[in-house]
C-alpha cells in the first residue's frame, strides 16, 4: 500500500523546441510538420512521460458507489462471502450495490445519456488515505485527457447531488503519468518500482497485449522519472506511435467527444466495458447495441502511402513512405472522409489522427476489411484489390490526397471472433 502522499515538485516540462512547429495544443503532443522531421521509431524498451494526461482525485465515503453509477466498468470488488455484488431491485432495474472498491486499477469510460463517449480514463483505487491528494478518505485517482479534465470535473459534479464525494484536479507536480514497455523480453520482465517508498502506482495496460504498464508518479519524487531498469527514456511521440500500431485510441481527438460510441471505439475489447454490472449513465444504448445490433464501424490502425506506391501488406511505421504530402499523416485533417480510389459510393469511414505514415481511422468493416459481421456469410462489399483515398482541400483550392489502408490487429480480430461465439 503506498504511503500517505505529500505535495512536491516532480518533473518540469521542457520548453517546446523551436523546431517543433506543429503543436497540438489541446493535448500537448508535439508532432512533426514534415516527413523528414517525423519522430523516429520508438525504442524496443522505453519509458515516456505522458503530458497529454492529467489526474483527478475523487474521494469520500460514497466514492465507490458514486463512480459505479457513472462509469462503464465495474468499480467494486466481489462482496465477501458469496463472490457476487449485492443487488437492489426496483420495478424497472436491478442495480449493483458495490461493497469494496477494486484493488487494481482499470480502464473505463464516462458516457453521456445517449451512450456517447465523454471521457476515456484509467481509474486507480487508493485506500488508506492519500495525504494532500485524497485527505483521510479512501478514493480514486482518475486519469483523463489533460485538455478535458475541467470538463470531466464538471461532469462528475453534475451527478454528485448529496453524495459524500469530493473532486479535485491535481497538478502535474502532484501526480504525473508515464508509460513503460519492453518488446524484447515481454511485458512481465519490466523491473517496476515497488515497496512502500516507491511512491508510484502501476497498472498493466489492459487495452492491448503489448501496450506495457501505466505508471502514476506521486508527488515528492524529487523531480526524477520512475526508476525502471533496462528501459530507454522516450518521448510521448514514441508512445503514440506504439498506440497507433496497436490500434488503441486515446483522448478526445481520437475518441471524438459526444460522437464516439464505446463499441465502435473497441472499448469492450480493450476491457473498458462490463456488460454484467448494474446501471450507469449511457448503459441503455450500449447494452442494446451489444445484444441486438451489429457494430459495422470500428477504430482501426491505418497506413497512408503515396498514390504511386503499391498498397502495403503489413502495418509498419515508415514515415519516409509518404513524400507527396508535407507532414504525412499528421497533415490529414481530422474527420476527413475515406473514399474508394477512383470509384464513387458511400464513405468507407473517416480519418481521426496520425503521425508519420500511420494513424487511426473509424472504418466500415464490410468495406475496408475482410471481417465477416454476425449474420453475414462474407464481408458484404469488401474486395481485396480495392484501394482507398483521403482527399482534402488546400490553399487556392489545390487538393491534397494520399491513399490509406486499414488493418485489423490480431488481438482485436481474435477478441471479435471470441465475442461472436458467446
Amino acid at each position: 500500500m503506498p504511503p500517505p502522499l505529500a505535495r512536491g515538485a516532480l518533473l518540469r516540462r521542457p520548453n517546446a523546441s523551436s523546431t517543433n512547429a506543429g503543436v497540438c495544443r489541446s493535448c500537448r503532443r508535439r508532432l512533426a510538420t514534415t516527413a523528414s522531421s517525423a519522430p523516429p521509431k520508438p525504442p524496443a524498451a522505453g519509458l515516456a512521460e505522458l503530458s497529454s494526461r492529467r489526474v483527478l482525485a475523487v474521494a469520500g465515503a460514497d466514492a465507490t458507489k458514486f463512480l459505479q453509477g457513472i462509469v462503464t466498468q465495474n468499480v467494486a470488488a466481489a462482496a465477501p462471502g458469496n463472490g457476487r455484488h449485492q443487488q437492489a431491485t426496483t420495478t424497472t432495474t436491478t442495480t449493483t450495490i458495490p461493497s469494496e472498491p477494486r484493488i487494481e486499477g482499470f480502464y473505463a469510460g464516462f458516457l453521456n445519456a445517449t451512450g456517447r463517449v465523454m471521457h476515456d480514463t484509467f481509474i486507480y483505487p487508493f485506500r488508506g488515505g492519500g495525504g494532500s491528494l485524497l485527505g483521510s478518505d479512501d478514493g480514486f485517482l482518475v486519469e483523463a485527457d489533460a485538455s478535458q479534465t475541467a470538463r470531466l470535473e464538471k461532469y462528475i459534479k453534475r451527478y454528485k447531488l448529496r453524495a459524500k464525494v469530493s473532486v479535485r484536479s491535481l497538478a502535474p507536480d502532484e501526480v504525473s503519468v508515464w508509460q513503460a514497455w519492453d518488446d524484447n523480453g515481454g511485458i512481465d520482465t519490466l523491473s517496476l518500482p515497488s515497496g512502500p517508498d516507491s511512491r508510484v502506482i502501476t497498472l498493466r495496460d489492459p487495452r492491448a497485449p503489448d501496450m506495457g504498464h501505466r505508471i502514476l508518479q506521486l508527488g515528492g519524487g524529487g523531480g526524477s522519472a520512475p526508476n525502471i531498469i533496462g528501459v530507454e527514456r522516450a518521448s510521448e511521440d514514441a508512445y503514440t506511435i506504439r498506440r497507433y500500431l496497436q490500434g488503441v485510441p486515446e483522448g478526445q481527438e481520437e475518441l471524438l467527444r459526444e460522437q464516439a460510441l464505446p463499441l465502435e471505439s473497441n472499448m469492450e475489447h480493450m476491457h473498458g466495458v462490463d456488460f454484467h454490472k448494474g446501471c450507469y449513465v449511457g448503459q441503455e444504448l450500449t447494452i442494446r447495441t451489444k445484444h441486438r445490433g451489429v457494430v459495422r464501424k470500428r477504430i482501426l490502425p491505418c497506413m497512408v502511402y503515396d498514390a504511386d506506391r503499391p498498397a502495403p501488406q503489413t502495418l509498419a511505421y515508415q514515415p519516409d513512405s509518404v513524400a507527396s504530402v508535407v507532414g504525412g499523416a499528421a497533415a490529414v485533417p481530422a474527420e476527413t472522409s475515406i473514399g474508394r480510389f477512383e470509384k464513387r459510393g458511400r464513405s468507407a469511414g473517416k480519418w481521426l489522427r496520425g503521425v508519420g505514415n500511420i494513424g487511426l481511422g473509424l472504418c466500415r468493416l464490410e468495406i475496408m476489411t475482410d471481417v465477416v459481421l454476425p449474420g453475414e456469410q462474407a464481408a458484404a462489399t469488401y474486395k481485396p484489390d480495392d484501394e482507398f483515398v483521403l482527399e482534402w482541400g488546400g490553399e487556392d483550392d489545390v487538393k491534397s490526397s494520399v491513399k490509406v489502408k486499414a488493418f485489423v490487429p490480431d488481438w482485436l480480430r481474435a477478441s471479435m471472433e471470441e465475442g461472436q461465439k458467446r
